[in-house]
């Protein structure tokens, strides 16, 4: 009955900063749909532009399909000379299109030459696009082929699950989902106990009947009860709003939420024993949430990380929420896909929740 006592001031101190309150409820809704959108790796409407210095009907027709495809921007289609290397550089393109005729006689004659100019800045961009370029070639090709009856003697056909249309949302949806759960519980909690601190109304919880134990807890439990608030009305967000399909059960997906809550109010707790002031708190904080976003695998894969900071992956709770959300969302997984995952999380937990505990303790000794 204390710790209930405790929970309810929490949650008043919470809802009485009404200037947070839009940062708490509003702000989640409207970051999961503007990073829906902008935090994507599909490729498309890449500007190009296309230099045909080829008189070949072949060139013409590939051309055609490159300026038809929604993956490219043809800004400009011309046979005047041009340096790509100039054009490259204004920044306004990232890829240069050369077509010329090859030189070569007889049935070569009508097959030109195609060099593909990159702009490197963006090595992911520029890869993709001259891999569709690559593409649209070998397509046009192969169709010629079968309309004169010519057969492949080996024919490769590519069976995607899971994402079929390789919808780069429906990966980074849940993701996003576990990024703002992250954020939110990270940044208020570690303001909780250093709040108290600097208000010196510490003395008054120290003094009354509550043990430090149920003091922590209850410094915990409004946190993880938004932060679960909060996962539910992102993940319906991205469900309803971008449609990602949610093929497993979500029992498992709150389970995860929960033992991720644990380890990360823990954490959090622990920079607001540590703190002195609210400004300390937060820095600390931002610079932990940036450390786990990057090692989590959110952007890139972990498999990318060089082997000698691979440790500090292996100890980020952010990066197994993540991963076991996209099992649920997108295979469809069941607990015997990723309970080893789920072990790991609850071991960071409970190492974790061991030392802010201890470190608490201390605090209040003193």
């Amino acid at each position: 009955m204390r710790l209930l006592y405790l929970v309810k001031k929490e949650f008043i101190e919470i809802f009485r900063q009404r200037e947070i309150l839009p940062f708490i409820f509003v702000s989640p809704i409207i970051q999961i749909v503007l990073f829906g959108y902008v935090v994507t790796t599909d490729i498309k409407n890449v500007p190009v532009e296309i230099v045909n210095y080829s008189n070949s009907a072949t060139a013409e027709r590939i051309i055609r399909r490159i300026n038809s495809s929604p993956l490219f921007n043809v800004k400009k289609i011309s046979a005047s000379e041009v340096d790509p290397k100039i054009v490259l550089k204004k920044g306004k393109l990232s890829a240069v299109i050369l077509f010329r005729d090859s030189g070569s006689g007889n049935l070569t004659s009508s097959i030109p030459e195609v060099q593909v100019l990159m702009d490197g800045v963006d090595s992911n961009t520029s890869s993709l696009a001259a891999g569709y370029v690559a593409g649209i070639i070998r397509r046009y090709f192969l169709e010629e082929l079968k309309n004169m009856g010519i057969k492949m003697p080996v024919e490769n056909r590519t069976l995607i699950r899971f994402n079929p249309e390789l919808k780069s949302i429906n990966y980074m949806g849940p993701g996003i989902v576990a990024l703002l759960l992250t954020i939110l519980s990270l940044f208020l909690t570690s303001l909780s106990i250093v709040r108290e601190k600097v208000q010196q109304t510490m003395d008054t919880l120290l003094v009354s009947r509550l043990s430090p134990v149920e003091i922590y807890v209850g410094k915990a439990m409004p946190m993880m009860l938004i932060g679960i608030f909060n996962m539910i009305v992102g993940t319906a967000v991205v469900v309803l709003w971008f449609g990602i399909p949610v093929r497993g059960n979500m029992i498992y997906m709150l389970i995860t939420a929960i033992i991720f809550l644990c380890a990360l109010l823990s954490y959090a707790l622990f920079i607001s024993t540590v703190a002195s002031t609210e400004q300390q708190a937060l820095f600390f904080s931002w610079f932990s949430m940036v450390t786990f976003i990057m090692l989590a695998g959110l952007f890139t894969p972990v498999e990318n990380i060089p082997a000698a900071v691979r440790f500090f992956s292996d100890i980020d709770p952010v990066r197994y929420l993540i991963k076991i959300i996209r099992e649920i969302f997108i295979k469809g997984n069941g607990i015997t896909y990723f309970y080893k995952d789920l072990i790991i999380l609850a071991g960071i937990a409970a190492v974790v929740l061991s030392v802010s505990l201890f470190n608490f303790r201390r605090l209040v000794r003193k």
